[in-house]
């Protein structure tokens, strides 16, 4: 942990002092992370790109200003998303409303009813989750299972697929994710069960199609 602290101190020491290839090299790691999370507020890509060149705009006006309160990552991304949000293209005030309707993670149904006598509330035998294939195929699957997980990412309802892009994708933890989305923890972590459950979910019919 000590070697990280010092590395980002290294690295916020030569953004000040203007350091060109240090800069670039923090445009090429995070800007497909923050245009993935910036599209979560604008409409188009454009939007995105232009919400994304803003935010280096702002680092190196603000590098100065930085005071190591939580990491340059989470400075960064904190920075973009209230930029994204002063653009008033997305209206973020329907978050517990799209939770509500967001319906239920699992089907009932996959479950063993209250009054079984030997297993209550379990998988129903032929309902379990399936497995991922032990095979020699496996990193083929594998690769195609991530290519799938992408996809339904981008489906999940808005505030969902914030959560689960940075939780999941970004590797944000929860405290971090509640103050970049201004979420409670009780708010970010039903959104996130919903958005893994909706993905577990075409991951499992995926998987029993190939069979």
């Amino acid at each position: 942990m000590a070697g990280t602290e010092d590395d980002e101190t290294a690295l916020v020491a030569a953004l000040r002092a203007g350091d060109e290839q240090s800069f670039a090299r923090l445009v090429d790691r995070y800007t497909p992370a923050l245009l993935r999370v910036a599209r979560g507020y604008v409409r188009t890509h454009e939007s995105a790109e232009e919400v994304v060149q803003e935010t280096w705009i702002a680092l190196i006006k603000g590098i100065e200003k930085f005071e190591g309160r939580s990491s340059l990552r989470t400075w960064l991304f904190t920075v973009m998303i209230n930029i994204a949000k002063s653009r008033g293209i997305r209206d973020q005030r329907h978050s517990d409303a799209e939770v509500a309707a967001a319906g239920g993670t699992v089907d009932p149904n996959r479950f063993r009813p209250a009054g079984d006598p030997e297993w209550p509330g379990h998988w129903k035998d032929d309902r379990a989750p399936v497995p991922f294939p032990d095979t020699p195929e496996g990193s083929v699957l594998a690769a195609e299972f991530l290519d799938l997980a992408r996809r339904e990412v981008d489906k999940l309802p808005e505030r969902q697929r914030m959560v689960v892009t940075l939780r999941d994708l970004l590797g944000f933890d929860s405290g971090e994710v509640c103050t970049l989305l201004d979420l409670s923890v009780a708010n970010q972590r039903v959104l996130l069960h919903r958005g893994r459950a909706a993905i577990r979910q075409a991951l499992e019919d995926y998987v029993r199609g190939a069979r």
